[in-house]
């Protein structure tokens, strides 16, 4: 694909700084750090959520399914609604909104009022993504654009590796609403952190629907979109069922799970780094590279992974290459459509 292997040089849009804001990559990512660490922490809090409002923890996984759906509908919408509005307001205001919305999830009198605080979660979640995965050509000059995405990025492993156990924990040892109290107190270091060092953000050019239609004509952008439908989805019909994978299938003991899992964020880490650096050099090829060794290593379980070394190698594996899933998939994106990056994002 000739649109995903352009020189650096050509993947500026407007506004693209000719010296690199360092720290402000570092607010966004303790930003993507807490999107992350906020949608997927109410999983390790069903049981005494639903025990203390009185719910089942099937009915409890709502606190999950909600805002993530919701998120789904908010990452295109929110950028239509504001139009152009500086964007820098725009994620100083979806902050605030994360802040707010986890201090209502700690104070919900009942569940209705807890299923409705993580509604905001969700909008916050959704529009914030949406602008920050194409944060790096804004922040940093063009030569760093792939290192940049990457560090942005890495708030994801670091939220899966550090930010979820750590708030489940807390959760377990003072209560759940202890955790959302934490959250929201996270929420707003970031929110004080990009008020501090983001820079102001002009709206390159308006989010329309017409505009998001016409990025379905490049090639690239096609491309991009359909590995995303495909890795995302094959990835997450077979990671839900890793656990009771390790264990039938692999013989490892259920204590070992937690760890294993831990060394599966772990690796995702470092994965993202090494696609970043990859990703500066072969765009096409190290996307390419990624796809493969996901497509293998999860059918591989099936040959390989009976025995719990095996299983423990082969999810390790899986972790370093879907570390470099968002990363790679973004920076083909920015390739692809270097003047169009949030809407292609």
């Amino acid at each position: 694909m000739t649109t995903a292997e352009q020189t650096p040089t050509r993947t500026q849009e407007p506004g693209t700084p000719e010296q690199s804001r360092w720290t402000a990559v570092a607010a966004v990512t303790l930003g993507t750090f807490l999107l992350v660490t906020a949608e997927q922490l109410p999983i390790g809090l069903l049981t005494s959520v639903g025990s203390a409002l009185s719910v089942s923890e099937g009915t409890a996984g709502l606190m999950v399914t909600v805002p993530s759906i919701v998120a789904g509908f908010a990452a295109p919408l929110v950028p239509m609604v504001v139009g152009a509005l500086d964007r820098r307001i725009l994620l100083l205001g979806l902050m605030a909104l994360m802040t707010v919305a986890n201090l209502g999830s700690a104070l919900a009198p009942n569940f209705a009022v807890l299923v409705g605080s993580r509604v905001l979660v969700g909008i916050a979640v959704g529009g914030f993504w949406a602008v920050a995965a194409g944060l790096a050509v804004r922040l940093v000059a063009s030569a760093d654009v792939p290192r940049a995405t990457a560090i942005i990025f890495g708030g994801v492993g670091a939220a899966n590796v550090l930010g979820v156990p750590l708030g489940t924990l807390v959760g377990d040892l003072t209560g759940w609403r202890i955790a959302f109290c934490a959250l929201s107190a996270l929420a707003l270091v970031t929110l004080i952190a990009l008020l501090a060092v983001l820079p102001r953000l002009v709206a390159s050019q308006n989010i329309r629907p017409n505009l998001l239609m016409q990025q379905l004509r490049n090639p690239g952008v096609r491309v991009g979109i359909t590995a995303t439908v495909l890795l995302a989805f094959g990835h997450f019909a077979a990671y839900t069922f890793v656990s009771p994978a390790l264990q039938d299938l692999s013989g490892i003991d259920e204590r070992y799970v937690g760890p294993l899992l831990f060394g599966f964020g772990a690796a995702g880490m470092i994965g993202n780094f090494v696609a970043g650096a990859a990703l500066s050099r072969h765009v096409h090829r190290s996307v390419l590279a990624i796809a493969v060794a996901m497509t293998a290593a999860m059918p591989l379980f099936l040959l390989l992974g009976r025995t719990a070394i095996g299983g423990a190698i082969l999810l390790i594996i899986w972790g370093l290459a879907f570390g470099g899933v968002s990363v790679g998939l973004q920076t083909w994106m920015i390739k692809a459509a270097p003047q169009a990056v949030q809407a292609a994002s």
